[in-house]
């Protein structure tokens, strides 16, 4: 199971192309979503005239790292949305940048890596949208994801999420995705899930798109999100800075295949993938419990490329709830100023969901192993923002009495400033190659993926992940082909 299967089902498809016509659907490429630039005016101009968040298909075209910065007729801008952490805050010398997902359709990058996954089978017409139902498994964003682009493509879908994933997901979901599945736990049951769609593939017409094996999520994440790190990089740099490192959290590991894009053309930089240090499955083969929502444990998903990661940085789940306390509550924010942030800066900070918090704290403990300096950058991703965590500010406030300036200067002490060089690993090769087969007891063992097709993710990166990066021209070829067919295009 290596590259991504792209036969066409002549059948399959011929529907799907005339449910485009029905729904007025056009679909873009990655091409298109690397470059905005490539996008029909006509299309900009619809855009002009739709919410970031509507439920109308012209929004497929916002499924882009360089959308601009606004909830209503927003186009797109040469650098991506970023936060800067100040080195007043962040601790460490060098600059950190994280690029952010708020601006994407459901305020979530996911709604990419969902629809790298749903348009291989969309324009093959191997999911045909009149019979089959999207299943969605997921640790919370991505099943919005995939229930908002099965909505916008005019397909029925059922999203599979824990039960503990905070309430605004559970909100939003009830007025989008056809039928919602809360499995038992919380982000590190994720095996639950893989259960749970085991009993939905008994009936022919639930179609699986499981983020954490589906090969078009690093698909996505390499052409889409790694171009647009790069971009973001180039385009801010100062004279003599280089790219250091990357850091991101394996919820799928999709966003990993972003670091592989980004060694290829900054050969020297170190890429981490971040963990719950509650549930320290690759830093010490571990298991347990957390609260970084959004990243799935207790497994390697079967889409990380292993052997191209340098680091693994496991992270405190209190550090990132109590940084999304100082980051969102009034209290935390004029002790933000105090530090000499500005209101826009501080305002950017709410952009920053848990697992993106996590991701920054990766950056400072890398920056911190590696002893980075002012003329290093790191980068990483903020998946989602704090939209989809007041609720779990106000549990904080419950939990801990109200907020002040003092208990703002502690929390920012205690779990940023204060981080240390422990609970990380600079994966050699032999650790790699045990990280990697970690992957067997899931993946062959459980979910019957070939051993063979395991050793090939190792030996033969050429034919498997090579591979499968270089197949964004083949999706593209047959995304035009169905846009042709469907031939809206035409009419603009």
């Amino acid at each position: 199971m290596g590259k991504i299967d792209l036969t066409i089902c002549k059948e399959g498809l011929a529907h799907n192309i005339q449910k485009a016509k029905e729904n007025n659907i056009i679909i873009p490429t990655i091409a298109q979503m690397q470059n905005p630039d490539l996008i029909p005016e006509k299309i900009k101009e619809k855009l002009r005239h739709t919410g970031l968040w509507d439920v109308d298909p012209v929004n497929l075209f916002r499924i882009n790292w360089h959308n601009e910065a606004k909830e209503f007729g927003g186009l797109y801008q040469k650098t991506p949305n970023y936060v800067e952490i100040p080195s007043a805050v962040s601790g460490v010398k060098c600059r950190i940048l994280a690029m952010s997902g708020k601006w994407f359709p459901t305020g979530c990058h996911k709604v990419g890596a969902s629809f790298g996954c749903l348009a291989p089978r969309l324009v093959t017409g191997q999911f045909d949208a009149t019979y089959h139902h999207a299943v969605w498994p997921s640790t919370g964003n991505y099943c919005r994801g995939g229930a908002f682009n099965s909505k916008l493509l005019a397909c029925d879908s059922v999203a599979i999420l824990p039960q503990d994933m905070s309430k605004e997901r559970f909100d939003w979901l009830k007025q989008i995705a056809g039928q919602i599945i809360a499995t038992p736990g919380c982000e590190s049951n994720v095996k639950e899930i893989f259960d749970k769609t085991w009993e939905l593939k008994k009936d022919p017409s639930m179609m699986i798109f499981n983020q954490f094996a589906e090969m078009g999520n690093p698909l996505w994440h390499y052409n889409v999100t790694g171009y647009a790190l790069s971009d973001l990089f180039e385009n801010v740099k100062k004279p003599g800075q280089r790219l250091a490192g990357a850091c991101f959290t394996s919820g799928s590991a999709g966003t990993m295949s972003a670091g592989d894009l980004l060694k290829e053309r900054y050969p020297g930089m170190k890429l981490a993938v971040g963990e719950a240090l509650q549930c320290p499955t690759i830093l010490d083969n571990g298991f347990g419990a957390h609260r970084i929502e959004g990243i799935g444990d207790k497994h390697i998903p079967w889409v990380h490329n292993v052997k191209n990661t340098d680091m693994v940085i496991d992270i405190d789940d209190e550090d990132s709830q109590r940084l999304l306390r100082l980051f969102n509550c009034k209290e935390g924010q004029e002790y933000l100023k105090s530090l000499g942030m500005t209101d826009e800066q501080i305002e950017k900070f709410t952009w920053m969901g848990i697992s993106g918090i996590a991701n920054v704290l990766c950056c400072i403990k890398m920056a911190k192993f590696y002893e980075l300096t002012e003329d290093d950058v790191v980068v990483t991703v903020l998946t989602d923002s704090a939209v989809m965590y007041k609720s779990r500010v106000e549990e904080l406030n419950e939990m801990y009495g109200a907020y002040s300036a003092q208990a703002a200067e502690l929390d920012h002490n205690l779990h940023m400033l204060g981080l240390k060089t422990d609970s990380m690993l600079e994966l050699t090769y032999p650790e790699r190659k045990r990280v990697h087969n970690l992957k067997y007891y899931t993946w062959v063992e459980q979910q019957g993926m070939a051993v063979e097709d395991l050793n090939a993710q190792w030996y033969d990166t050429k034919n498997t992940w090579d591979a499968v990066h270089a197949q964004a021209k083949d999706l593209d070829e047959l995304i035009n082909a169905f846009n042709d067919e469907v031939g809206l295009l035409k009419t603009l």
